[in-house]
């Protein structure tokens, strides 16, 4: 692998690392929020710089060559030096913030508003597609912070993180568009009964999900499928919901798919709890802009209000009370 410069832009490894890491340019641009062709731009650039190809592109699949293989730890190990120097000289590193998925909205709008509030700061999302998953990452140092349920998480996990609620998000259902419920504006929960509802079953990243399904519809007659189809990312979410024609349980605000409707579930109105996590003790001045931004954005939009007749087990009540 011959160098053909003296000098890397550590962005050009950053970028670098993202399409390693997702195996996928759509996602990995996604995740450090660039557009995709400056994401492409910036691995062409670092491998002409590098006198090496780092990948191989076909239209159905990004894989790495033996040169991209190798330069994957020392490119983890130039940015850790970098981060470990500003950090020796009292600047921050980037934040590694996990949004969950691209399109959620609440996570995204929380870490567009602390990019408004720390502009100085480097603030780089990440899609662990749960909060399990993220918490294992930010107890390893691998991540900063994450949303979701918290009350979700084994109790070991919980013991060496913190959290701060956000919102609690009212669920909805995602129909096929030809399913016997697309044609209400809104659907009961007790006209799910008999039907068999996708919610993360056999996911390890999102247990936490699972179980607020799994108290959800105890008694109510309706089934979790399980294994249920496992996607991870928008674009292999909507791959997937073109074969699986079962109801999907999801939240108010849920990006649109194609050939589906989304609607709320009502009688009574579950809530998703969604808290800001991040590991005890932790500094940095993106996070207190996390923070900021997420007390800001909860108070300004009444996210925190629990509807009348709301539902929610007693733990995430308990959990999300104590902080609030």
């Amino acid at each position: 692998m011959p160098a053909h410069s003296a000098h890397l832009d550590p962005r050009l490894l950053r970028a670098f690392l993202a399409v390693a890491e997702e195996l996928h340019f759509t996602r990995a641009a996604a995740r450090l929020y660039v557009a995709q062709q400056a994401l492409s731009r910036d691995v062409r650039r670092l491998e002409r710089e590098l006198g090496a190809e780092l990948f191989v592109r076909t239209t159905r699949q990004v894989t790495l060559t033996a040169d991209g293989e190798r330069l994957v730890p020392y490119a983890r190990r130039a940015l850790q030096a970098q981060d470990d120097l500003l950090a020796a000289f009292g600047q921050a590193r980037p934040l590694l913030v996990d949004l969950n998925s691209p399109g959620l909205e609440t996570s995204r709008r929380v870490l567009h508003r602390a990019r408004e509030l720390a502009p100085d700061c480097e603030l780089m999302a990440r899609y662990e597609s749960g909060l399990t998953g993220a918490a294992a990452e930010v107890l390893a140092g691998r991540l900063d912070a994450s949303f979701g349920r918290f009350a979700g998480l084994a109790p070991a996990l919980r013991t060496g993180l913190d959290h701060q609620p956000v919102r609690y998000e009212p669920m909805a259902i995602l129909l096929p568009e030809d399913h016997r419920l697309a044609e209400l504006d809104a659907v009961p929960l007790p006209e799910l009964a008999g039907e068999t509802v996708y919610a993360g079953a056999g996911n390890p990243r999102t247990p936490e999900w699972t179980d607020l399904a799994r108290q959800l519809f105890e008694g109510r007659g309706i089934e979790i499928a399980s294994p249920g189809p496992l996607a991870v990312g928008e674009e292999e979410f909507q791959r997937v919901m073109a074969k699986w024609r079962n109801p999907i349980l999801a939240v108010v605000g849920f990006p649109a798919m194609p050939d589906t409707v989304l609607r709320p579930l009502v009688d009574p109105v579950p809530l998703s709890p969604v808290s800001l996590v991040w590991r005890k003790g932790m500094t940095h001045p993106g996070m207190d802009a996390l923070r900021r931004a997420a007390a800001e954005l909860s108070a300004a939009q009444g996210w925190l209000l629990r509807p009348a007749g709301g539902w929610l087990p007693a733990i995430d009540t308990m959990l999300m009370n104590v902080h609030i």
